[in-house]
């Protein structure tokens, strides 16, 4: 095993002596799918331990798995095996985890969240030349919510799998907060889930990529932080999505989703959705904590060449004179100017993003109308309009392509939106998954601005007035 960390560059930190090796197959799905597995059961493989060594820094660390069927001898280098390097960090054979440190905040007072249920709900459990598809969405088990089991899809998260989001969207961001000086703690899904005061030791939180799936108490700990002054900057979107309920003492987790299982639809309405009014969802709309809502957005749906076939005008730019803005130059259009638009150029919107229902003033500019449970103050600074851009099937879906029930209510265009709000803490929301990839690939040198003015603004709490 070879062990990596994310950071400027992914640096290799540890490389273990041979160990010992058994076949051991995954279970089968219950449908007797050939060549697939069972996506909510625990393949139960042998643990092997390896200790951290009390001087890794905290951080998101990489492990490669290399198999050699030849009796073994030296190390792995030696036998021609390459080194991975930031641009080999997708793969199979790979697996990731969080490494925190013992007193939270010491180093850093923002807290990097990185969104794994939502890895495990699309985790396919594929292997080099064998695709299982065995995931939430491609061939999920439902369970009916019979003998005190959840009602949902189950999915376990003791499935091996391989590395994709890991590289796609957090890798670039993490090598660019290294680059500028920004020190970061991590955690995942799971921390945030099982400890209450882990936010407690910080002042900003961050929400990076596509974040989708949330359990009760996660959110519940991240509202009681805004309320308490701490600051949350969802450069995601698609968050919050689904709610989902940890089963199999915290090693698996339900939702009562919309995805099918074969040709039909085991539940609907789907009652794990955050924003639909109880009983036919939870009654808690998203748009309370994070001030948008995938419902208000949509996805790209990808051609060949995604992301460059994407949509590329950017975020029409609002309130210029915001602090979000200093250092840009960007104009609104108030002198006017044809507004500037944020990220132009770049695949920044999308491949999904998230919008609040709004209305645009007499002087054109979109304002939240907060009939779709959006903050009263939350402030649009950025606007795209989704609409179609090509003339075939690749183009803008509105909100969830299983979920066609709409708040009749909402009658306003769908719309990726970029804004803040304050309720004690500042919350601000990117919109879009793609913020992180666009600002930490360096893409766009607004992006980037706006980025740095976010943390260095939130990086500290506003003190408590007296």
């Amino acid at each position: 095993m070879r062990f990596y960390r994310l950071g400027e560059k992914l640096g290799l930190v540890a490389e273990t002596s041979w160990q010992p090796g058994a076949l051991h197959g995954p279970p089968d799905h219950p449908s007797g799918i050939s060549g697939s597995a069972c996506p909510a059961t625990d393949w139960n493989w042998p643990p092997t331990e390896f200790p951290v060594p009390d001087d890794w820094n905290p951080g998101i660390y990489l492990v490669q798995f290399i198999e050699d069927r030849a009796d073994p001898d030296g190390p792995a280098r030696d036998k021609g095996v390459p080194l991975l390097d930031d641009e080999t960090i997708e793969g199979y054979e790979r697996e990731f985890f969080v490494v925190r440190p013992r007193r939270p905040g010491l180093r850093s007072r923002i807290l990097y969240k990185k969104s794994t249920f939502t890895r495990h709900a699309y985790n396919r459990s594929d292997r080099p030349g064998q695709e299982r598809a065995a995931s939430l969405y491609d061939q999920p088990v439902h369970q009916q919510g019979v003998d005190g089991t959840v009602r949902g899809h189950k999915v376990s998260l003791h499935r091996p799998g391989g590395v994709i989001d890991l590289a796609y969207w957090d890798a670039p961001f993490v090598s660019w907060l290294e680059r500028n000086g920004y020190p970061v703690e991590y955690c995942t899904d799971l921390d945030l889930h099982e400890d209450r005061t882990l936010l407690d030791a910080y002042d900003l939180l961050l929400s990076v990529g596509h974040d989708e799936y949330w359990s009760s108490a996660m959110r519940a700990h991240v509202e009681r932080f805004v309320r308490e002054r701490g600051n949350v900057a969802f450069l995601s979107a698609n968050t919050c999505w689904w709610r989902i309920h940890l089963t199999d003492r915290n090693t698996a987790f339900v939702s009562d989703t919309d995805h099918h299982v074969g040709d039909e639809y085991p539940h609907l309405p789907a009652t794990d959705q955050w924003w639909r009014p109880e009983p036919d969802g939870v009654g808690a709309p998203e748009n309370t904590l994070t001030g948008v809502s995938f419902r208000n957005g949509g996805m790209w749906a990808a051609a060949a060449e995604w992301p460059g076939d994407r949509p590329r005008a950017g975020y029409t730019v609002q309130h210029a004179n915001h602090w979000i803005y200093e250092g840009t130059g960007l104009r609104d259009g108030a002198d006017g100017c044809v507004p500037d638009r944020l990220g132009a150029g770049t695949p920044l919107i999308g491949y999904e993003c998230d919008g609040a229902a709004y209305a645009f003033d007499t002087g054109g500019v979109a304002r939240a109308t907060g009939i779709d449970g959006t903050p009263e103050s939350f402030l649009i600074l950025g606007i795209h309009v989704l609409e179609p851009v090509h003339e075939d099937f690749h183009h803008f879906k509105w909100g969830h392509w299983n979920g066609p029930v709409r708040e009749a209510a909402i009658t306003s265009p769908r719309a990726a939106t970029m804004g803040m709000y304050t309720a004690g803490g500042t919350v601000f929301t990117a919109g879009t998954t793609d913020w992180p990839v666009v600002c930490g690939r360096e893409q766009d040198a607004h992006v980037v601005q706006v980025t740095r003015n976010l943390l260095n603004r939130l990086r500290h709490r506003t003190p408590a007035e007296h």
